[in-house]
Protein backbone atom coordinates (compact mmCIF):
# COMPACT_ATOMS: atom_id res chain seq x y z
CA UNK A 1 0.00 0.00 0.00
CA UNK A 2 1.11 3.71 -0.62
CA UNK A 3 3.16 4.94 2.33
CA UNK A 4 4.72 1.69 3.45
CA UNK A 5 7.96 1.60 5.05
CA UNK A 6 10.68 -0.98 4.72
CA UNK A 7 13.59 0.23 6.44
CA UNK A 8 14.92 2.02 3.55
CA UNK A 9 15.94 5.99 2.82
CA UNK A 10 18.03 7.85 4.73
CA UNK A 11 16.89 8.74 8.56
CA UNK A 12 16.77 12.09 9.33
CA UNK A 13 19.40 13.10 12.19
CA UNK A 14 17.90 14.43 15.54
CA UNK A 15 19.23 17.82 14.67
CA UNK A 16 17.37 17.91 11.29
CA UNK A 17 14.30 16.03 13.72
CA UNK A 18 14.47 19.15 16.33
CA UNK A 19 14.47 21.84 14.00
CA UNK A 20 11.35 19.94 12.34
CA UNK A 21 9.72 20.33 15.81
CA UNK A 22 10.31 15.72 16.47
CA UNK A 23 12.03 13.99 18.35
CA UNK A 24 12.04 10.35 17.10
CA UNK A 25 13.48 7.25 18.98
CA UNK A 26 12.99 3.68 19.05
CA UNK A 27 13.45 0.68 22.02
CA UNK A 28 13.38 -2.80 20.43
CA UNK A 29 10.08 -3.14 18.96
CA UNK A 30 8.90 0.19 19.73
CA UNK A 31 9.01 3.42 18.27
CA UNK A 32 8.49 6.85 19.28
CA UNK A 33 7.20 10.30 17.33
CA UNK A 34 7.27 13.18 19.64
CA UNK A 35 5.95 16.86 18.65
CA UNK A 36 8.72 18.59 20.75
CA UNK A 37 7.19 21.93 20.11
CA UNK A 38 5.30 23.03 22.79
CA UNK A 39 6.28 26.91 22.86
CA UNK A 40 3.73 26.48 19.51
CA UNK A 41 1.83 24.43 20.94
CA UNK A 42 3.30 21.67 18.44
CA UNK A 43 1.40 23.76 15.23
CA UNK A 44 2.93 21.69 11.98
CA UNK A 45 4.85 23.05 9.39
CA UNK A 46 6.06 21.46 5.92
CA UNK A 47 9.48 20.70 7.06
CA UNK A 48 7.59 18.68 10.09
CA UNK A 49 5.55 16.69 7.30
CA UNK A 50 9.12 16.14 5.42
CA UNK A 51 10.44 14.90 8.28
CA UNK A 52 7.71 12.40 9.17
CA UNK A 53 7.63 11.17 5.84
CA UNK A 54 11.42 9.95 5.75
CA UNK A 55 11.38 8.10 9.16
CA UNK A 56 8.97 6.54 7.51
CA UNK A 57 10.46 5.55 4.78
CA UNK A 58 13.21 4.92 7.45
CA UNK A 59 11.35 3.25 10.11
CA UNK A 60 13.28 0.19 11.09
CA UNK A 61 11.75 -3.35 9.88
CA UNK A 62 11.99 -4.63 13.34
CA UNK A 63 9.41 -1.58 14.96
CA UNK A 64 5.81 -3.32 16.03
CA UNK A 65 4.77 -0.47 17.67
CA UNK A 66 4.89 3.18 16.57
CA UNK A 67 3.91 5.68 19.50
CA UNK A 68 3.17 9.18 18.59
CA UNK A 69 2.42 11.53 21.16
CA UNK A 70 3.22 15.26 22.17
CA UNK A 71 4.96 17.53 24.70
CA UNK A 72 3.74 20.38 26.79
CA UNK A 73 -0.60 21.17 27.03
CA UNK A 74 -1.84 19.93 23.21
CA UNK A 75 -1.04 17.04 21.03
CA UNK A 76 -1.11 19.69 17.84
CA UNK A 77 -2.82 23.31 17.19
CA UNK A 78 -2.88 21.93 13.54
CA UNK A 79 -0.93 24.26 10.93
CA UNK A 80 1.34 27.23 11.72
CA UNK A 81 -0.23 29.75 10.84
CA UNK A 82 2.75 31.16 9.64
CA UNK A 83 3.26 28.94 6.78
CA UNK A 84 0.63 30.56 4.91
CA UNK A 85 3.02 33.81 4.76
CA UNK A 86 5.39 33.60 1.80
CA UNK A 87 7.70 35.96 2.96
CA UNK A 88 8.98 33.96 5.05
CA UNK A 89 12.60 31.99 4.45
CA UNK A 90 11.32 28.62 4.88
CA UNK A 91 9.05 26.03 2.89
CA UNK A 92 5.41 27.57 3.32
CA UNK A 93 2.22 26.64 2.66
CA UNK A 94 2.23 29.50 0.48
CA UNK A 95 5.01 28.54 -1.67
CA UNK A 96 2.33 26.02 -3.47
CA UNK A 97 1.02 28.73 -5.60
CA UNK A 98 4.11 29.59 -7.05
CA UNK A 99 4.59 26.63 -9.44
CA UNK A 100 2.34 24.48 -11.48
CA UNK A 101 -0.75 22.89 -10.51
CA UNK A 102 1.25 19.38 -11.17
CA UNK A 103 3.98 20.70 -9.03
CA UNK A 104 1.96 21.77 -6.05
CA UNK A 105 0.02 18.29 -6.12
CA UNK A 106 3.53 16.78 -6.67
CA UNK A 107 4.26 18.82 -3.51
CA UNK A 108 1.13 18.16 -1.55
CA UNK A 109 1.41 14.58 -2.24
CA UNK A 110 4.85 14.50 -0.47
CA UNK A 111 3.37 16.60 2.31
CA UNK A 112 0.60 13.56 2.88
CA UNK A 113 3.49 10.56 2.61
CA UNK A 114 4.16 11.89 6.08
CA UNK A 115 0.82 10.64 7.48
CA UNK A 116 -0.06 7.78 5.14
CA UNK A 117 3.57 5.52 6.63
CA UNK A 118 0.92 5.52 9.61
CA UNK A 119 -0.85 2.58 8.39
CA UNK A 120 2.06 0.48 7.21
CA UNK A 121 0.95 -2.83 8.38
CA UNK A 122 4.29 -3.67 9.50
CA UNK A 123 3.49 -2.38 12.86
CA UNK A 124 0.77 -0.79 14.96
CA UNK A 125 0.66 3.33 15.47
CA UNK A 126 -0.86 4.63 18.53
CA UNK A 127 -2.02 8.36 18.61
CA UNK A 128 -1.49 8.96 22.49
CA UNK A 129 -3.92 12.37 22.76
CA UNK A 130 -3.90 15.15 24.92
CA UNK A 131 -4.95 18.70 24.68
CA UNK A 132 -6.42 19.90 21.42
CA UNK A 133 -5.44 18.33 18.00
CA UNK A 134 -6.66 20.67 15.77
CA UNK A 135 -7.11 20.47 11.96
CA UNK A 136 -3.70 18.95 11.13
CA UNK A 137 -3.14 17.53 14.86
CA UNK A 138 -6.65 15.80 14.28
CA UNK A 139 -5.33 14.07 11.15
CA UNK A 140 -1.72 13.36 12.85
CA UNK A 141 -4.15 11.21 15.08
CA UNK A 142 -6.54 9.93 12.68
CA UNK A 143 -3.53 8.93 10.35
CA UNK A 144 -2.80 6.29 13.63
CA UNK A 145 -4.34 2.76 13.95
CA UNK A 146 -5.96 3.47 17.46
CA UNK A 147 -6.27 6.67 19.67
CA UNK A 148 -5.37 6.60 23.01
CA UNK A 149 -6.69 9.82 24.79
CA UNK A 150 -6.92 11.69 27.88
CA UNK A 151 -9.69 13.33 29.12
CA UNK A 152 -8.71 16.55 28.80
CA UNK A 153 -8.17 15.97 24.74
CA UNK A 154 -10.61 18.32 22.10
CA UNK A 155 -10.96 17.04 18.73
CA UNK A 156 -11.68 19.92 15.56
CA UNK A 157 -11.32 19.87 12.12
CA UNK A 158 -10.82 23.95 11.52
CA UNK A 159 -9.96 24.30 7.94
CA UNK A 160 -13.52 25.19 6.39
CA UNK A 161 -13.55 27.75 8.78
CA UNK A 162 -10.52 28.94 7.60
CA UNK A 163 -11.77 28.57 4.43
CA UNK A 164 -9.82 25.23 3.35
CA UNK A 165 -10.18 21.46 3.30
CA UNK A 166 -8.66 18.52 5.20
CA UNK A 167 -5.96 17.27 3.01
CA UNK A 168 -3.76 15.39 4.67
CA UNK A 169 -5.22 11.82 4.83
CA UNK A 170 -7.93 12.57 7.41
CA UNK A 171 -11.01 12.76 5.28
CA UNK A 172 -11.27 8.47 4.90
CA UNK A 173 -10.39 7.16 8.16
CA UNK A 174 -12.90 9.82 9.92
CA UNK A 175 -15.80 8.69 7.67
CA UNK A 176 -14.65 5.49 8.56
CA UNK A 177 -14.82 6.04 12.22
CA UNK A 178 -17.95 8.09 12.82
CA UNK A 179 -19.79 7.76 9.56
CA UNK A 180 -20.36 10.38 7.08
CA UNK A 181 -23.18 12.23 8.73
CA UNK A 182 -21.29 12.56 11.50
CA UNK A 183 -17.66 13.45 9.82
CA UNK A 184 -19.66 16.12 7.58
CA UNK A 185 -21.11 17.46 10.31
CA UNK A 186 -18.25 17.85 12.51
CA UNK A 187 -15.93 19.16 9.32
CA UNK A 188 -18.57 21.89 7.96
CA UNK A 189 -19.95 23.24 11.69
CA UNK A 190 -15.57 23.32 12.56
CA UNK A 191 -17.02 21.71 15.81
CA UNK A 192 -15.08 20.50 18.88
CA UNK A 193 -15.49 16.82 19.85
CA UNK A 194 -14.16 16.04 23.87
CA UNK A 195 -12.70 13.19 24.68
CA UNK A 196 -16.55 11.42 25.92
CA UNK A 197 -17.99 12.24 22.83
CA UNK A 198 -14.87 10.74 20.65
CA UNK A 199 -15.20 7.57 22.65
CA UNK A 200 -19.02 7.59 21.84
CA UNK A 201 -18.95 7.91 18.38
CA UNK A 202 -15.57 5.58 17.84
CA UNK A 203 -13.25 8.41 17.36
CA UNK A 204 -11.50 7.03 20.45
CA UNK A 205 -10.47 3.50 21.38
CA UNK A 206 -10.00 4.34 25.33
CA UNK A 207 -10.16 7.64 27.77
CA UNK A 208 -8.31 8.01 30.42
CA UNK A 209 -7.02 10.59 33.44
CA UNK A 210 -4.07 12.65 31.68
CA UNK A 211 -1.99 11.20 34.23
CA UNK A 212 -3.28 7.74 33.65
CA UNK A 213 -2.44 8.33 29.41
CA UNK A 214 1.00 6.97 29.35
CA UNK A 215 0.68 4.17 31.21
CA UNK A 216 -2.49 3.14 29.38
CA UNK A 217 -0.41 3.96 26.01
CA UNK A 218 2.04 1.08 27.93
CA UNK A 219 -0.50 -1.55 28.82
CA UNK A 220 -1.92 -1.40 25.19
CA UNK A 221 1.48 -1.61 23.75
CA UNK A 222 2.44 -5.08 25.89
CA UNK A 223 -0.75 -6.36 24.89
CA UNK A 224 0.16 -6.02 20.70
CA UNK A 225 3.55 -7.34 21.75
CA UNK A 226 2.60 -10.26 23.29
CA UNK A 227 0.72 -11.28 19.86
CA UNK A 228 2.56 -13.17 17.11
CA UNK A 229 4.18 -10.57 15.05
CA UNK A 230 3.18 -11.94 11.45
CA UNK A 231 -0.44 -13.29 12.94
CA UNK A 232 -0.56 -8.93 13.56
CA UNK A 233 0.88 -8.16 10.61
CA UNK A 234 -1.58 -10.22 9.04
CA UNK A 235 -4.53 -9.22 10.42
CA UNK A 236 -3.83 -5.18 10.18
CA UNK A 237 -3.66 -5.88 6.47
CA UNK A 238 -7.40 -8.12 6.54
CA UNK A 239 -8.88 -5.57 8.92
CA UNK A 240 -7.62 -2.38 5.94
CA UNK A 241 -8.78 -4.59 3.40
CA UNK A 242 -12.40 -5.34 4.85
CA UNK A 243 -12.91 -1.46 4.60
CA UNK A 244 -12.60 -1.72 0.63
CA UNK A 245 -13.38 -5.17 -0.80
CA UNK A 246 -16.61 -7.01 -1.01
CA UNK A 247 -17.46 -10.41 1.20
CA UNK A 248 -16.35 -12.50 -1.58
CA UNK A 249 -13.26 -11.02 -1.88
CA UNK A 250 -12.36 -10.20 1.25
CA UNK A 251 -13.22 -14.10 2.69
CA UNK A 252 -10.66 -15.26 0.05
CA UNK A 253 -8.08 -13.14 1.57
CA UNK A 254 -8.94 -14.25 4.62
CA UNK A 255 -8.28 -18.01 3.98
CA UNK A 256 -5.14 -16.96 1.87
CA UNK A 257 -3.64 -15.32 4.97
CA UNK A 258 -4.85 -18.47 7.24
CA UNK A 259 -2.98 -20.53 5.14
CA UNK A 260 0.45 -18.56 5.30
CA UNK A 261 -0.17 -18.56 8.82
CA UNK A 262 -0.51 -22.25 9.23
CA UNK A 263 2.24 -23.27 7.33
CA UNK A 264 4.60 -21.00 8.68
CA UNK A 265 3.08 -22.29 12.69
CA UNK A 266 3.99 -26.15 11.06
CA UNK A 267 7.22 -24.96 9.61
CA UNK A 268 8.52 -23.09 12.73
CA UNK A 269 7.17 -25.75 14.97
CA UNK A 270 7.55 -29.03 13.31
CA UNK A 271 4.03 -29.65 13.17
CA UNK A 272 0.61 -27.89 14.47
CA UNK A 273 0.02 -28.65 18.29
CA UNK A 274 -3.73 -28.86 19.61
CA UNK A 275 -2.62 -26.49 22.00
CA UNK A 276 -2.55 -23.38 19.31
CA UNK A 277 -5.50 -23.59 17.87
CA UNK A 278 -8.70 -22.59 19.88
CA UNK A 279 -11.15 -24.46 17.25
CA UNK A 280 -10.80 -27.21 14.61
CA UNK A 281 -10.85 -24.12 12.05
CA UNK A 282 -7.84 -22.86 13.46
CA UNK A 283 -9.30 -19.62 14.29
Amino acid sequence: MSGTSNGTGAAPTADELRSAGLEFSVDGPVAEIVLCAPARRNSQTPAMWRALAALGRSMPGEVRVVIVRAEGPSFSAGLDRSMLDDSLEVETVRDLLNGTDMSALRTMDEYQQGFMFLRDPNFISIAAVHGHAVGAGFQLALACDVRVVADNAVFCMREPALGLVPDLTGTTPLVRQVGYGRALEVCVRARSIDAQEAATIGLAQSVVPLDDLAREVDVLVQSVLQSDTEAVRETKRLLQSAEVLDLEQQRKLESTAQLRRLRAMARGQGGLRSDTMNTKSGS
